[in-house]
């Protein structure tokens, strides 16, 4: 059995046929989004987090949101750009939305992906030191916030204002089982054996950022693959989880053919081009009837070898198309496909 979740990249504009036109209705309508699908019996709620730009930005006050209007669903990120964090801060965000949720969070963190703004993370106070990268910045702020939500002592006590007491003080509040419940977003397969030596979950997108000429899946496989392995050898003592990204669109109703059925063929096939200066491989979308679909991904290496699909949302459509497009999947697509 597959956990199926959600993923929205909380989009919003003014332009006509949007039903997300400002910031307020991304918010809003993402809560909606997420008792609806808590009601349909799908596994996840996820949001991703981008700067400077018309998306959802802040996580945790909307995690917590969702969390105080759901009781089951996990609730996650897919993912956070570390750069942009004080992982202190943040930290206490985390354990207090994970509270309100009764500990139902799955944190998704990176180093982060291309953005609209030049090294955006330095208008927020931050730059990587002399001889350091973007991603050495990322893995040690991550370093920071995991020693900081497993109850490691970060400041120093005054005795003044603490009866005699010394020694280092932990952040509060603490959220206990949440320092097994982060994920690091993974581009490579180098990164992937990384993050089973941290000992955290994997969360593997749409998106590699390396190409050897085989398929997307497959390549991801492999990733997944690594992962396990370098898990066993470091010896951790909890099962870790792997979660991949997939468009998904059963073409049920006349709104989804309308918006999507041109699509079904174009989108058909892996796209290989350059990012950042490196070669990469973006993976295809699944457009279709519910049957055809189901035994595409029933066929996806990556997807068979994964424990959670996260399901990317067509958002901007609004609460309704995509409540019943993830009915669609939990209906139709995931039982032909094994995993119900």
């Amino acid at each position: 059995m597959k956990r199926i979740g959600f993923l929205s990249f909380g989009h919003y504009q003014d332009v006509p046929g949007s039903k997300v036109l400002t910031a307020s209705d991304a918010l809003k309508q993402t809560i909606e989004l997420a008792v609806a699908a808590e009601e349909l019996g799908v596994d996840g709620a996820y949001v991703r987090v981008h700067h400077f730009a018309p998306q959802l930005a802040s996580p945790f006050p909307l995690l917590a949101a969702m969390g105080a209007r759901t009781s089951r669903i996990e609730l996650g990120t897919g993912v956070i750009d570390m750069r942009y964090e004080n992982p202190l801060y943040m930290a206490e965000d985390a354990a207090a939305a994970d509270l309100i949720s009764d500990g139902r969070l799955q944190l998704g963190l990176s180093r982060g992906s291309p953005e609209t703004a030049l090294q955006g993370y330095r208008s927020f106070g931050y730059r990587a030191p002399e001889g350091q990268t973007d991603a050495d910045v990322a893995r040690e702020k991550t370093a920071i916030f995991r020693a900081a939500i497993d109850q490691a002592g970060v400041a120093h006590a005054d005795p003044a204002m603490t009866g005699g007491q010394t020694g280092l003080l932990a952040i509060e509040p603490q959220s206990p089982g949440l320092s097994r419940r982060i994920w690091w977003g993974s581009g490579s397969r180098a990164t992937a054996r990384w993050t089973a030596e941290q000992g955290m979950n994997l969360m593997s997108s749409t998106l590699l950022v390396e190409d050897t000429g085989v398929p997307f899946d497959e390549l991801q496989a492999e990733q997944i693959q690594i992962f396990r392995d370098a898990w066993v050898e470091a010896g951790h003592d909890f099962e870790p989880r792997v979660s991949v990204s997939r468009s998904i669109i059963p073409l049920v109703t006349d709104e989804d053919r309308h918006f999507f059925g041109l699509r079904a063929q174009a989108d058909s096939k892996d796209q290989v081009g350059r990012l950042e200066g490196t070669m990469a491989r973006f993976g295809r979308s699944f457009i279709g009837e519910p049957d055809v679909i189901a035994e595409q991904l029933a066929a996806d290496a990556a997807v068979q070898a994964a424990d959670t699909v996260l399901v990317t949302v067509p958002n901007q459509l609004g609460v309704d198309f995509n409540a019943s497009l993830l009915e669609s999947i939990v209906k139709y697509v995931a039982p032909a496909a094994g995993w119900r």
